[in-house]
């Protein structure tokens, strides 16, 4: 059987195409008087297609034929420009990165099917008996789905490739770069049966989350700033699916896939836009009612969406990220302390924890018949990156404002120096003089 089609391949192929019809729309305008106008959108068209049949493979080698063929056409879409010789250089990057992953992808797959005896991707997942050899071809596949979502090591050539046109920037973000998140949640029950290599998973992509977030607080590029928000993004979504919660990393990828497409076509009006500068370090009272407010939230998330955070597994976690993340929300809307303030602000965050857990109750239905949700006992290195979560974003709140002595200041100076260094992308896709770009 060539194609199967679930749950997970229609979410995954409502996303796609509600995104590229939003892609199309925008780069009918915004692509108007290119030279290439015609061949970009056959190039998206294929693109397109290729993600969908993608999507509903059951066949290794067309799930590897299909996910190779939009990794190609991504790279020439963003070769748009082939005189440009920076534009040049991120494709030639990029696709050098995507060979490397399909290579990884090719490998795990030749060894499920030996291990198996089957080509069909559902046969494998249920029938699928742990083993040494089994453990390293789902090693091969995670290997290949970070360099494919450029986690860390991997990011130079997402921050690298600024170059391509914002439709193709917008559709890469948005939707292509999902891909390893979704080749994963197909994979989900097996991965699951491997709890090292679940915690081998939450470790990557929890290391890629804080970095792209530490580098996407110093960026003045707005585009390298959004690429660094998506490597901050795939790497959360990955610490998802390492704690066992694959259904919530698929709830995350559908929605960073469609606030990422907007952010990128609206990035040319954000230099117009004004911007909300928050006091910092907030006053004791002010914080102690967003702290309060943080925790009506969550008591309102995990009633409704049934998680019960006594359990000590990693459900902890996703509770320590909305915590904060409510918390940090309570403190913009409390701008100014009032009772009617203090009373928007109550009802609007007992509605978050109200949204956010019917999201997250949605999709755990509609996944549950593909058994992709079981949380793991917390471990080391669970306890250890919710205390990096909690200081670092302490650090922001507080301590990054203090007064610093001046030897602290010159090495808060060189760290910051040296984070801005190392978030730059390739030299070769840089742009040195406005001369060097060429348009035609």
């Amino acid at each position: 059987m060539l194609f199967y089609i679930d749950q997970l391949s229609i979410i995954f192929i409502s996303l796609v195409t509600f995104i590229a019809l939003i892609v199309a729309s925008f780069s009918i305008k915004y692509m108007k008087g290119d030279t290439h106008y015609k061949p970009f959108f056959y190039k998206l068209l294929i693109l397109v297609t290729a993600i969908m049949i993608m999507s509903v493979s059951d066949h290794l080698f067309l799930f590897f034929l299909m996910s190779s063929l939009t990794q190609i056409i991504l790279s020439q879409l963003m070769i748009h420009k082939s005189a440009w010789a920076a534009a040049r250089a991120s494709g030639t990057l990029a696709l050098k990165n995507y060979l490397l992953a399909m290579g990884c992808i090719g490998a795990a797959f030749i060894c499920l099917s030996k291990f198996t005896g089957s080509m069909s991707i559902q046969y494998i997942v249920h029938n699928g008996q742990y083993s040494t050899s089994f453990s390293i071809a789902l090693a091969l596949l995670f290997l290949g789905v970070m360099i494919q979502s450029a986690l860390w090591p991997f990011h130079k050539w997402l921050i690298s490739s600024m170059n391509a046109p914002t439709p193709v920037s917008a559709m890469m973000h948005a939707g292509v770069i999902n891909g390893g998140g979704f080749l994963l949640a197909r994979f989900a029950p097996l991965y699951l049966k491997e709890p090292q290599l679940l915690s081998v998973m939450f470790v990557v992509g929890i290391i890629t989350a804080l970095i792209g977030n530490l580098w996407k607080l110093i960026q003045n590029d707005v585009k390298r700033m959004l690429a660094c928000s998506t490597m901050s993004q795939m790497g959360f979504m990955i610490a998802q699916c390492g704690l066992g919660l694959f259904p919530a990393a698929v709830a995350h990828f559908c929605w960073h896939g469609l606030f990422k497409a907007y952010l990128f076509l609206k990035s040319g009006g954000y230099a117009h836009e004004n911007k909300i500068s928050l006091k910092y370090p907030p006053k004791a009272i002010k914080m102690s009612l967003s702290c309060a407010l943080g925790f009506l939230s969550l008591y309102v998330f995990s009633r409704i969406a049934d998680y019960d955070f006594t359990n000590l597994d990693t459900t902890i976690f996703v509770g320590a990220i909305f915590f904060i993340s409510a918390t940090q929300l309570a403190l913009t809307v409390l701008e100014t302390i009032s009772f009617r303030t203090l009373a928007i602000a109550t009802i609007f965050m007992g509605l978050m924890g109200l949204l956010y857990a019917g999201n997250i109750l949605m999709f755990e239905f509609v996944l549950e018949p593909l058994n992709m949700k079981n949380p793991q006992p917390l471990n080391f290195f669970h306890c250890l990156a919710i205390g990096l979560l909690f200081s670092g974003w302490l650090f922001l709140l507080f301590f990054n404002q203090m007064n610093r002595t001046k030897e602290a200041s010159l090495r808060f100076s060189a760290f910051y120096v040296k984070m801005l260094n190392l978030s730059q992308p390739t030299a070769a896709t840089i742009t040195a003089h406005r001369n060097d770009y060429k348009y035609l």
